[in-house]
């Protein structure tokens, strides 16, 4: 491995070499002069090209509606979860974090569970108190993905917000989108102070906290389907809807 020193640097094939960022450094290569493939390694590559290619589907589908900053290595990590079934079995990236520093049980204790119908129940709890937070920004963001055809058929989202060292009463959210295709489940936790987002890493987190192997549709002749709003059903005394009245609808994004 040979280090780039020059003012100029570059990555990716030049000639016979070849650059790369290594643990923010620039380092260099030469190509092997013949490359020698068994049949065990021309089927590790295609696992590999198989899982990068579904691992970036998933990242398109939920980039433009997480608002937590992703670790620099949650695409190689991505991947590799991906990689021992070819991409073929979603359910290996359940409780995958797109910040590897804080995971969302640390600020939600309880999991919420997925149910068969496409219901999301958080669980009545008492969230933990933290310094410098007063509240937490919870965001449910839905996806299907169609992985045969390559497309993302519709990403959803809904957000609601709950005071911190305080019981919350809990609350359902609807996920159900209808389509075909695999659906995933983020789970987003963000720590507020007066409802502004904390600088602080360990208050960001976003989790897969559920994968759903596609359903057999049937839908009725000529008729449309058309997606549906991510909605989500509280307590009618929740003292999180108490303490900030004028959150009481939550915000929901559509792209």
């Amino acid at each position: 491995m040979a280090k780039q020193l020059s003012i100029i640097t570059f990555t990716g094939r030049l000639g016979n070499l070849i650059g790369y960022r290594r643990n923010g450094t620039h380092c260099l290569r030469s190509m092997p002069a013949i490359v020698r493939q068994t049949a065990a390694t021309r089927k590790a590559a295609q696992r590999f090209g198989m899982a990068s290619k579904r691992g970036a589907l998933i990242r398109n589908a939920f980039s433009g509606k997480l608002d937590v900053t992703c670790d620099g290595g949650h695409i190689n990590r991505l991947t590799s979860a991906l990689i021992p079934s070819a991409g073929n079995d979603t359910s290996s990236i359940t409780n995958f974090r797109f910040n590897r520093y804080t995971g969302t049980d640390s600020l939600l204790p309880l999991t919420p569970r997925l149910s068969r119908n496409g219901v999301l129940h958080i669980p009545p709890q008492t969230l933990p108190a933290h310094k410098g937070i007063s509240m937490l920004e919870i965001k449910v963001v839905a996806s299907r993905i169609h992985f045969a055809t390559g497309q993302v058929v519709a990403t959803e989202s809904a957000v609601l917000f709950a005071k911190t060292g305080e019981p919350f009463k809990g609350a359902a959210c609807d996920v159900d989108i209808p389509g075909t295709g695999t659906l995933i489940v983020v789970l987003q936790v963000r720590g507020l102070q007066d409802h502004i987002p904390s600088g602080n890493r360990k208050y960001f987190a976003a989790d897969i906290i559920a994968v759903q192997p596609p359903q057999p549709l049937h839908p009725t002749p000529h008729k449309r389907i058309y997606p549906k709003r991510l909605r989500l059903n509280l307590p009618s005394e929740n003292t999180a809807v108490a303490a900030a009245p004028q959150l009481l609808r939550p915000r929901i994004q559509r792209e």
